[in-house]
């Protein structure tokens, strides 16, 4: 299974000269807000700084080596004007992915810039921008190949059989822009909507020499969302969420919800649970809990495509673990006026 599994790993992870590298991405796209759009750097409603980590294994259900996504991420808020309407964010992300048995890695280190600004009491537009460096590694030794199948088993010393490579390491600069607008008319209510392109300056990503007629560039993923948060009680608030992302021919619709649930009454201690779906590709069941300033969130995607046919519906698990906190008590509180808190 591990030699097959290479195989087909060889053939969809870009070494064909006219294969389009698609990008990494996480169910729990709410909670990776950097990766999302860099106009979230700095747009952190319950404080003025935020880190977290995300990590995603995929198809453990079919290989003894899953796929592992990792991430961690930090952001601040700088410079906030004298009308305490507008303020700086800064902030950075590592993304780090293992395809299989280390055949094929990436490692990506951006650094993220956003400008926030009130229209008037109850809405607020941000621009954000990132850029930063990307590598790619693959290693053809761990890989088989159908010429070294000898009839009873894959003959590993038949070295030739092995495709040659003009690289095995590949780096490049990345860079992306994103747009945001929020509407909280009242503490209960509170929509955010955004849009983003990345790879805009369109990097060449090949691990062979460039070929007349062969375009190796990454093509422009855009990408829309919109949350919502709705405070029904002094117990329950809900959030839906919906996302929308288009690279080539290649698109991904996610759309869903999740309700917290105040145990403690003070809002110290927060349950949550929802489910999302992504179209033609899983339902995405969700819980979660909320101590402080901490929130933890678990996710599972249970496959529905005709992949379920092969991995049993057991397709990924994917976790975050999220920080929010003011430096200043007074600053966060203020802050609060300007973009709602929806804690408890």
């Amino acid at each position: 299974m591990n030699n097959i599994r290479n195989i087909i790993l060889l053939a969809v992870c870009g070494l064909g000269l006219n294969a389009h590298s698609q990008d990494l991405h996480f169910s729990q796209f709410m909670n990776s807000p950097l990766l999302t759009n860099p106009a979230n750097t700095g747009f952190i409603p319950d404080g003025d700084y935020r880190l977290g980590v995300n990590y995603r294994n995929q198809w453990a259900s079919i290989t003894a080596f899953p796929y592992k996504t990792m991430s961690a991420f930090g952001d601040v808020q700088l410079m906030q004007n004298s009308e305490n309407t507008g303020w700086l964010g800064l902030g950075g992300v590592i993304l780090r992915d293992v395809a299989g048995s280390s055949v094929l890695t990436s490692t990506k280190v951006y650094g993220s810039v956003a400008y926030h600004q009130m229209i008037n009491a109850g809405s607020l537009v941000s621009l954000g921008f990132n850029a930063g460096w990307a590598n790619k590694n693959i290693n053809t030794s761990n890989l088989s190949f159908p010429s070294q199948w000898n009839g009873q088993f894959f003959d590993a010393h038949q070295t030739t059989a092995a495709p040659k490579l003009d690289y095995n390491n590949i780096n490049y600069i990345d860079m992306q822009v994103g747009m945001n607008y929020a509407y909280f008319p009242n503490t209960s209510t509170y929509l955010n909507a955004g849009f983003s392109a990345m790879h805009i300056n369109q990097p060449r990503e090949s691990f062979f020499n460039e070929q007349p007629g062969i375009d190796n560039r990454i093509p422009v993923r855009y990408t829309g969302f919109i949350n919502g948060s709705f405070k029904l009680n002094d117990m329950v608030i809900v959030n839906p969420n919906a996302y929308f992302s288009l690279q080539a021919k290649s698109y991904e619709i996610v759309g869903g919800l999740n309700a917290h649930y105040n145990l403690s009454g003070d809002g110290d201690k927060i349950l949550m649970a929802g489910a999302y779906y992504r179209y033609k590709d899983a339902v995405i069941p969700m819980v979660g809990l909320g101590i402080k300033d901490i929130t933890f969130t678990f996710t599972y995607d249970a496959t529905t495509s005709s992949l379920k046919n092969f991995n049993n519906t057991r397709g990924a698990f994917e976790f975050s673990l999220i920080k929010q906190g003011s430096r200043d008590a007074y600053r966060g509180n203020k802050r609060e006026s300007m973009c709602p808190s929806f804690k408890y």
